[in-house]
């Protein structure tokens, strides 16, 4: 007789593979298919502060410990693989086609060392590791078996699956990716896609990358607070971006990779005839500063080249199923924003699922807010990601929204460290059933009307920019001019100054930031600030809290 799961997971990548260690430890029978095997290349590689205060809140209240130790650097040499890069910044070099980079274009966030030093994850370790930490939990794994027909009613999920394999399930998630057999099957995919963005991408992994470090024409000339090779490096132009992770850049790493991909609209950059690599090395012979990175670099395995990246579901989840990770939708890889949304949509969806098996009851109605949050993180990282690559066409513009998009990252950690604090102290999880009903679902910050309002405001402006009313400079004026007028920025940061391009929150700034914060800050953000500062100190001193 076939067995009967409770849950069956479509997709033993990350998104899966988490969602499965979640169920499995909290006492659910779990079914985890995949139609590959591991381990296998994937690229999503990059974390960012959020996702890391994530990884521990996943953790944490789901009793998972393996999760968090994902979240930060020396965590996952620890645990998990010394293959993994360390990132201690996102770096933006500004490009011009046919020109020497100026070394007063660039941006440069550096990680502040109250947090957690984040990763450029080896994510064929990564996933393979979170998979068999599902197992070790209870889930059965099924790999290279491919779903081929999806069959729902009330009683039930039957899976019919290649070689005449058969599997039964209470409730069905799909996290597989694009080729979502859960949206085919249930015709969930929107054409076109309602996204404005549009991106295609070529990469691969690399070997021999010299760091920008090493190539610089005039390296004391740009006074970068973090070498550009301990980070996350994206080369910024009119059109793209290409980012350069290194999985190389420690002293005692066993990884000599580095993850390479470029990322273009398509409307002002077609894809051309021809291999993946004739158009990388077309492309690094218009832009002279970049090239050097690669004069001695060779890919270590096939290019993979895409047509555009954008698409969209009209829905996400229905009775007795739910799409969600690549699943659901994709926008562009420029914030490392997957992983983050994949980890939200799993820390809402789990506790639904758990309490459906309890009751007996996978009705829609009940799983309505993770289809509003996925979608909502998918719109607002499409307002992000669409006014960025319009800011690129104006240096002046995109150092006005680099500010938009880092501060309410970093502040939107903040609040989310704070509900991770109590969960961590107290197992409290208000905060966090707060933050799922935010005003702001989906954005950075989703509880604070101003920084809200300061995202609107940018992507307005960059809006005008791309329609032809609005110049460039006058659009990089006013969004520095609200700034400006922002009472929720932190002083010490100076981030209303064009010419302050590093967003570096030293030890003395952030000891002058929670002066301000405790004195002078606006009712509306001073505890979030000095709630999270407090915890961030607490988790870094041991014997505290």
């Amino acid at each position: 007789m076939t067995e009967r799961h409770d849950v069956a997971i479509l997709g033993a990548g990350i998104a899966g593979s988490i969602l499965a260690s979640v169920l499995a430890r909290n006492g659910a029978k779990v079914l985890l298919l995949d139609a590959g095997s591991h381990p296998r290349f994937a690229i999503g590689e990059s974390t960012i502060p959020y996702t890391s205060v994530l990884l521990k809140v996943v953790a944490a209240r789901y009793g998972v410990p393996e999760i968090a130790h994902l979240s930060s650097f020396n965590s996952v040499r620890k645990h998990v693989t010394g293959a993994c890069g360390v990132k201690r910044n996102f770096g933006f070099v500004y490009q011009r086609e046919g020109q020497a980079q100026r070394p007063d274009e660039v941006n440069q966030f550096v990680i502040p060392k109250m947090l957690h030093t984040e990763n450029h994850f080896f994510r064929q370790d990564i996933d393979a590791y979170m998979t068999y930490t599902a197992v070790r939990y209870g889930a059965v794994l099924r790999q290279n078996t491919r779903v081929e027909e999806i069959d729902i009613d009330g009683s039930g999920v039957t899976l019919n699956a290649a070689g005449g394999q058969k599997f039964l399930a209470r409730y069905i998630v799909d996290a597989s990716g694009h080729r979502s057999p859960v949206a085919e099957r249930f015709g969930l995919r929107e054409a076109p896609t309602r996204f404005r963005h549009h991106s295609r991408s070529l990469f691969t992994h690399m070997v021999n990358v010299t760091p920008y470090d090493e190539v610089m024409r005039n390296p004391e000339a740009y006074g970068n607070p973090s070498p550009w090779h301990q980070g996350t490096l994206h080369h910024v132009f009119d059109g793209g971006w290409l980012w350069v992770i290194p999985f190389d850049n420690t002293k005692d790493g066993t990884n000599p990779l580095v993850s390479v991909g470029l990322t273009l609209d398509p409307r002002r950059h077609p894809r051309p005839d021809g291999p993946p690599q004739q158009e990388f090395d077309e492309f690094l012979r218009r832009f002279p500063d970049i090239a050097p990175q690669f004069r001695n670099a060779r890919p270590v395995r096939e290019w993979v080249s895409t047509g555009r990246l954008q698409y969209s579901a009209t829905g996400t989840v229905g009775d007795r199923y739910c799409v969600t990770a690549h699943a659901a939708g994709f926008i562009d890889a420029l914030y490392s924003r997957g992983m983050t949304n994949t980890l939200e949509v799993v820390n809402v969806l789990a506790h639904r699922l758990l309490d459906a098996i309890r009751d007996d009851d996978f009705s829609r109605e009940r799983f309505a807010l993770v289809e509003q949050l996925e979608q909502r993180l998918l719109d607002a990282n499409d307002d992000l990601v669409h006014s960025s690559f319009t800011a690129f066409r104006d240096y002046d513009l995109w150092n006005a929204v680099f500010r938009v998009w880092a501060i309410s990252t970093v502040l939107g950690t903040f609040g989310l460290q704070t509900a991770y604090d109590r969960l961590r102290r107290s197992g409290d999880v208000q905060p966090l059933l707060e933050l799922e009903n935010a005003k702001y679902l989906g954005s950075p910050f989703p509880t604070h009307d101003a920084t809200n309002e300061l995202l609107r405001a940018s992507t307005s402006l960059s809006d005008q920019v791309e329609e032809g009313t609005l110049d460039p400079q006058e659009a990089s004026q006013r969004i520095f001019g609200l700034l400006g007028e922002a009472d929720f920025l932190p002083p010490p940061l100076q981030l209303a100054r064009p010419e302050n391009h590093f967003f570096h929150a030293t030890p003395p700034r952030m000891a002058r930031t929670a002066a301000w914060a405790r004195t002078k800050a606006p009712a509306h953000i001073a505890g979030t600030i000095t709630g999270a500062m407090s915890s961030f100190a607490r988790e870094h001193v041991p014997g505290r809290g």
